[in-house]
């Protein structure tokens, strides 16, 4: 596979290094992983608070030397990715580095799978942009800004999307006139290549059966979805044409009625614009209780603020009805799989979402539960209950290593 941005093919690297760029609307996020045998990770790291006068730019490495937090200048995703690339030019190198793997997060209708990145693809990420307004600019402007400094080196993208591209008809196609799927407006769902790194760690810790079974898999973060999996392949998600859809999460609002646009734009004024941004950036978790979008700060609180307890409420009640409707669109349920900051962590999340379903067969163990396990339902329950660590990094380094045959 060649590329008219990058060539690999004449990059002579004794010990390839794989770096991986995570781009948010406010963050960048990185590792470093070190290939051969198999791939191992040796620093990560993450630029923050871009926009904001207190960024940070930390590091993580193997050993304490290696690490280090520092307050920097980031006004723009422009400054803040000059910064970590002078820090791998001064710490690494440009001839380093065998590769750079991006998460890109809407591959639209046409990119169901990894692709090297070259001109043609970042002119149709640009025609994408609408799709995916508050992530995909700073994702072309990532990629633009490696080029120009490591004109070189070959990147890959890693679309969020590719995993439920093949979804059943049934489940991509939206109840709106049918012109506009012509258009490409249909469920893409997103967090895919948390959910792919979940189905390959399902089937080595549970076997292949396990795997190709009826799957339920929870990705529960500051982003949080659900997605239906039956042999192997997705079956329904609950993100749809944006990431703003279905359960609440730290700060989108999930599945509303459409018609409360139209009554805010008459009761209040309210533009297309700042209905976005109120469902995107002020609503769930922080709109519910006023206080915070961190799950930790409103657990804390939820004795003493009855705000904090409904947004908790709020959020397994709406977990658990996903839950429900995805094992009736499963026909049952053999596995439930937990993952994401709140998914891995917060264990009395993970009791009230699961309470209840008993009738589903899911019966849950407190004491595994309360050590964060790796199975947490009782011995001999119909549905394996597992508590799974997510690395969309490690995903990124081993689709770039496959794309370019590095490893």
């Amino acid at each position: 596979m060649k590329s008219n941005i990058v060539g690999y093919e004449n990059r002579k690297i004794t010990t390839p290094r794989v770096l991986t760029i995570n781009g948010g609307s406010s963050s960048i996020k990185f590792s470093l992983f070190e290939t051969g045998n198999s791939l191992h990770g040796i620093m990560e790291g993450v630029v923050e608070r871009i926009g904001l006068p207190d960024a940070i730019f930390r590091m993580k490495g193997l050993n304490r030397t290696d690490s280090f937090s520092r307050k920097i200048t980031a006004p723009n995703h422009t400054v803040a990715v000059e910064i970590l690339m002078d820090w791998i030019e001064e710490n690494i190198g440009g001839e380093g580095l065998a590769a750079v793997g991006h998460r890109v997060v809407h591959g639209g209708p046409k990119y169901s799978e990894p692709k090297l990145i070259d001109r043609e693809m970042i002119e149709e990420l640009r025609q994408l942009k609408p799709f995916d307004p508050e992530h995909l600019p700073e994702e072309i402007q990532l990629t633009e800004a490696f080029h120009r400094r490591f004109h070189d080196l070959p990147q890959v993208a890693c679309f969020d999307t590719a995993f439920h591209h093949d979804l059943p008809q049934v489940a991509r196609l939206l109840p709106i006139p049918r012109r506009y799927e012509a258009q490409g407006v249909r469920r893409y769902g997103f967090h895919g290549l948390s959910y792919a790194f979940l189905m390959g760690e399902l089937a080595r810790l549970a076997g292949a059966e396990a795997a190709q079974g009826r799957v339920i898999l929870a990705h529960l973060g500051n982003g949080a979805s659900l997605a239906a999996v039956r042999d192997g392949k997705p079956v329904d998600t609950s993100m749809s044409f944006t990431p703003t859809a279905g359960v609440p999460m730290s700060t989108r609002s999930g599945d509303m009625d459409p018609g409360l646009l139209w009554y805010l734009a008459r009761t209040e004024n309210m533009s297309a614009k700042k209905f976005n941004e109120m469902v995107n950036f002020e609503s769930g978790l922080l709109g519910v209780s006023e206080t915070s979008s961190d799950m930790q700060d409103l657990l804390a609180k939820e004795a003493d603020d009855i705000r904090a307890a409904e947004a908790i409420a709020m959020f397994c009640y709406q977990t658990k009805k996903w839950i429900g409707a995805f094992s009736a669109a499963l026909g049952g349920l053999d596995t439930l799989v937990f993952s994401g900051g709140i998914g891995e962590n917060a264990y009395p999340v993970r009791t009230r979402i699961c309470d209840g379903l008993g009738f589903l067969g899911i019966e849950i163990d407190e004491k595994r539960n309360a050590g964060n396990e790796n199975i947490i339902s009782k011995a001999g329950g119909r549905v394996t209950v597992r508590v799974i660590r997510t690395d969309e990094e490690l995903m990124i380094a081993r689709t770039v290593c496959k794309v370019l045959s590095l490893c």
